[in-house]
Protein backbone atom coordinates (compact mmCIF):
# COMPACT_ATOMS: atom_id res chain seq x y z
CA UNK A 1 0.00 0.00 0.00
CA UNK A 2 1.54 3.22 -0.44
CA UNK A 3 2.24 5.86 1.33
CA UNK A 4 -1.15 8.11 0.02
CA UNK A 5 -3.64 5.54 0.30
CA UNK A 6 -2.31 4.28 3.71
CA UNK A 7 -2.53 7.96 5.09
CA UNK A 8 -6.20 7.97 3.96
CA UNK A 9 -6.87 4.31 5.42
CA UNK A 10 -6.04 5.79 8.72
CA UNK A 11 -8.56 9.14 8.79
CA UNK A 12 -11.09 6.07 8.32
CA UNK A 13 -13.11 4.88 11.81
CA UNK A 14 -11.48 1.30 12.46
CA UNK A 15 -14.67 -0.26 11.60
CA UNK A 16 -15.00 1.39 8.57
CA UNK A 17 -11.08 0.20 7.37
CA UNK A 18 -11.37 -3.30 8.24
CA UNK A 19 -14.30 -3.04 5.42
CA UNK A 20 -12.83 -1.30 3.27
CA UNK A 21 -9.57 -3.38 3.03
CA UNK A 22 -11.59 -6.33 2.49
CA UNK A 23 -13.07 -4.20 -0.66
CA UNK A 24 -9.44 -3.07 -1.66
CA UNK A 25 -8.36 -6.74 -1.62
CA UNK A 26 -11.45 -8.24 -3.61
CA UNK A 27 -9.78 -5.37 -6.23
CA UNK A 28 -6.56 -6.96 -5.91
CA UNK A 29 -7.34 -10.34 -6.11
CA UNK A 30 -10.05 -9.66 -8.89
CA UNK A 31 -7.03 -7.92 -10.88
CA UNK A 32 -4.31 -10.41 -10.59
CA UNK A 33 -6.72 -13.14 -11.77
CA UNK A 34 -8.52 -11.12 -14.89
CA UNK A 35 -5.23 -8.55 -16.10
CA UNK A 36 -1.75 -8.98 -16.75
CA UNK A 37 -1.69 -5.26 -16.67
CA UNK A 38 -0.50 -3.61 -13.30
CA UNK A 39 -3.02 -2.60 -11.19
CA UNK A 40 -2.14 1.04 -9.79
CA UNK A 41 -3.43 2.34 -6.67
CA UNK A 42 -3.83 6.15 -6.25
CA UNK A 43 -5.73 8.42 -4.51
CA UNK A 44 -8.34 10.37 -7.29
CA UNK A 45 -10.80 13.25 -5.63
CA UNK A 46 -8.89 11.40 -2.17
CA UNK A 47 -10.45 8.53 -2.70
CA UNK A 48 -8.44 5.16 -2.90
CA UNK A 49 -8.88 4.40 -6.85
CA UNK A 50 -7.95 0.98 -8.84
CA UNK A 51 -6.97 1.12 -12.74
CA UNK A 52 -5.75 -1.55 -14.94
CA UNK A 53 -4.72 -0.50 -18.86
CA UNK A 54 -7.94 -1.92 -20.56
CA UNK A 55 -10.28 -0.90 -17.75
CA UNK A 56 -12.03 1.54 -15.80
CA UNK A 57 -11.22 2.80 -12.29
CA UNK A 58 -12.49 1.67 -9.32
CA UNK A 59 -12.97 3.67 -6.35
CA UNK A 60 -14.37 3.50 -2.66
CA UNK A 61 -15.08 5.73 0.25
CA UNK A 62 -16.99 6.31 3.46
CA UNK A 63 -17.65 10.12 4.53
CA UNK A 64 -18.44 11.07 7.87
CA UNK A 65 -21.77 12.72 6.34
CA UNK A 66 -23.39 9.49 5.83
CA UNK A 67 -21.62 7.48 9.06
CA UNK A 68 -23.73 4.11 8.13
CA UNK A 69 -22.75 3.46 4.67
CA UNK A 70 -19.69 3.09 2.10
CA UNK A 71 -19.85 3.24 -1.37
CA UNK A 72 -18.01 1.99 -4.08
CA UNK A 73 -17.58 4.51 -7.52
CA UNK A 74 -17.44 3.27 -11.14
CA UNK A 75 -17.49 5.79 -14.35
CA UNK A 76 -20.77 7.09 -14.66
CA UNK A 77 -20.07 7.57 -18.63
CA UNK A 78 -19.85 3.27 -19.19
CA UNK A 79 -22.42 1.02 -19.21
CA UNK A 80 -21.26 -0.75 -15.98
CA UNK A 81 -23.70 0.12 -13.06
CA UNK A 82 -26.21 -0.30 -15.91
CA UNK A 83 -24.85 -4.05 -16.41
CA UNK A 84 -24.73 -4.78 -12.56
CA UNK A 85 -28.18 -3.76 -12.27
CA UNK A 86 -29.19 -6.49 -15.22
CA UNK A 87 -27.56 -9.10 -13.92
CA UNK A 88 -27.78 -9.17 -9.90
CA UNK A 89 -31.46 -7.01 -9.53
CA UNK A 90 -31.30 -6.00 -5.90
CA UNK A 91 -28.19 -7.69 -4.75
CA UNK A 92 -26.68 -4.33 -4.62
CA UNK A 93 -28.41 -0.89 -4.19
CA UNK A 94 -27.06 1.99 -6.71
CA UNK A 95 -27.14 5.37 -6.95
CA UNK A 96 -27.51 6.29 -10.38
CA UNK A 97 -25.40 5.20 -12.87
CA UNK A 98 -22.14 5.72 -10.68
CA UNK A 99 -21.62 3.71 -7.47
CA UNK A 100 -23.01 0.84 -5.22
CA UNK A 101 -23.80 2.18 -1.98
CA UNK A 102 -23.79 -0.53 0.92
CA UNK A 103 -24.76 -0.32 4.49
CA UNK A 104 -21.66 -1.17 7.14
CA UNK A 105 -24.17 -3.58 8.51
CA UNK A 106 -24.36 -5.50 5.07
CA UNK A 107 -22.95 -8.38 4.16
CA UNK A 108 -21.07 -7.99 1.24
CA UNK A 109 -22.34 -10.31 -2.01
CA UNK A 110 -18.26 -11.16 -2.09
CA UNK A 111 -18.75 -13.18 -5.53
CA UNK A 112 -21.11 -11.16 -7.15
CA UNK A 113 -19.26 -7.72 -6.00
CA UNK A 114 -16.03 -9.59 -7.73
CA UNK A 115 -17.88 -10.25 -10.80
CA UNK A 116 -18.86 -6.71 -11.22
CA UNK A 117 -15.20 -5.10 -10.40
CA UNK A 118 -13.44 -8.11 -13.54
CA UNK A 119 -16.47 -6.24 -15.59
CA UNK A 120 -14.95 -2.57 -14.27
CA UNK A 121 -11.30 -3.75 -14.87
CA UNK A 122 -11.93 -5.36 -17.96
CA UNK A 123 -14.20 -2.58 -18.98
CA UNK A 124 -12.27 -1.61 -22.62
CA UNK A 125 -11.44 -4.58 -23.80
CA UNK A 126 -15.58 -5.87 -23.07
CA UNK A 127 -17.39 -2.90 -23.34
CA UNK A 128 -18.68 -3.62 -27.07
CA UNK A 129 -19.89 -7.18 -26.02
CA UNK A 130 -23.93 -7.56 -24.59
CA UNK A 131 -24.02 -7.18 -20.77
CA UNK A 132 -20.00 -6.86 -21.54
CA UNK A 133 -20.19 -10.75 -21.76
CA UNK A 134 -21.05 -11.55 -18.35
Amino acid sequence: MNKNISQKFDTYPDDIAKILLVIRQAIIDVANETSDDELEEVLKWEEPSYIVKHGSTVRFDWKAASPNQYRIYFNCKTSLVETFKELYGNTFTYEGNRAMVFSTSDIIPLTQLKHCLSLALRYHSIKHLPLLGA
